[in-house]
């Protein structure tokens, strides 16, 4: 039986990066791998994406290059995000899937979520910096600010993949866990034990605020200082996302202005310059676009990769990446990802 060919286009992505080399060995024995160049690759497509069953990244796919993809099952997206680089249309009107490996960091975003939120509440990272400065405080005097996460209100913005790994890892803490997502019916949401808020009363009474959303044309820089202002004094925001939700000048002007403390993992502008101003405001605890970014993510991506391809091969429907969906893909808004 002749083998699925797949266009293997994974930039920024490697495969190196994706598969494990037993992985790496089951995708070369099951699929024939045609390596798409840096560059000039309109000329490599144009050539050869009738010959796919399968493409490994998501290049530039305009609808003239599609009509040629008779046999294309599946695009499977390694960058992680959907892109408004192809003709979605055509592809759900052909049948062909769109998938996105997005589920395989949302435990490790979560995970580290949760630290950064401790860190937050208990200053771990201030007390750090102290002691290598020799400036420590000790007992009561280095806690002054310091607060339990058990039984704080906390409030979801946002209720994908990411929200739900997250969830668990707070109950132990607390129950009083409240969700805002203007994309799920609030009933879908109370169906599976959840309890939903609005999103002003989000900021008005929730401590510690989660910022999960997916970026969108509807929700470029929403939270804004009428949001942010709403926030009690010594309240968290943890930024795990994408930064283009939030308006980041109004963020740090409301740190400067009110007693909040925030965490992020995004920016709008990534790498952050050496000599950006953000880098010297106090109250935040930065992480540099590096939660998701764990070998063990970018293997199950692999991992996953191969199990859809599996399904999608024998005219299934995938079940562990995320798929593309009108709804979704008429709202596209991320940026490509510059860095692993």
């Amino acid at each position: 039986m002749r083998k699925h060919i797949a266009i293997v286009d994974p930039f920024p992505r490697t495969l190196e990066l994706i598969f494990s080399k037993d992985k790496f060995k089951i995708l070369k024995t099951k699929y024939e791998l045609l390596y798409a160049p840096k560059n000039q690759k309109k000329f490599f497509y144009e050539k050869n994406i009738h010959k796919a069953s399968f493409i490994i990244g998501q290049p530039e796919l305009p609808k003239d290059l599609l009509i040629k993809a008779k046999k294309l099952k599946a695009i499977i997206n390694v960058e992680s995000n959907f892109i408004d680089n192809m003709d979605y249309d055509y592809c759900f009107k052909k049948g062909i899937q769109v998938i996105a490996t997005s589920p395989v960091f949302s435990k490790p975003v979560a995970e580290i979520a949760l630290g950064m939120t401790l860190s937050l509440l208990r200053n771990i990272h201030i007390a750090h910096s102290d002691f290598i400065k020799g400036k420590e405080k000790y007992g009561l005097e280095s806690n002054l600010k310091a607060s339990l996460l058990s039984g704080k209100k906390i409030g979801l913005l946002g209720f994908g993949d990411l929200a739900k790994s997250l969830y668990p890892l707070l109950l132990p803490f607390t129950k009083d866990i409240n969700v805002y997502d203007p994309w799920i019916p609030k009933m879908k949401i109370k169906k599976l034990g959840f309890k939903t808020i609005s999103l002003s009363k989000m900021f008005e009474n929730c401590e510690i605020i989660y910022v999960l959303a997916t970026v969108t044309t509807k929700n470029k820089n929403f939270i804004d200082k009428k949001l942010l202002k709403k926030m009690k004094p010594n309240s968290c925001f943890v930024l795990m996302s994408r930064a283009a939700v939030v308006n980041f000048k109004d963020l740090v002007n409301q740190i400067k202005k009110k007693s909040i403390f925030v965490a992020t993992d995004v920016f709008p502008e990534e790498p952050v310059p050496k000599n950006s101003s953000l880098r010297k405001v106090k109250n935040i605890l930065f992480s540099a676009h590096r939660a998701g970014a764990l070998k063990s993510a970018f293997f199950n991506m692999g991992d996953i990769v191969l199990k859809d391809m599996s399904l999608i091969g024998k005219n299934l429907k995938p079940k562990f990446c995320k798929i593309a969906n009108k709804k979704t893909v008429a709202l596209i808004a991320s940026k490509p990802v510059a860095i692993n």
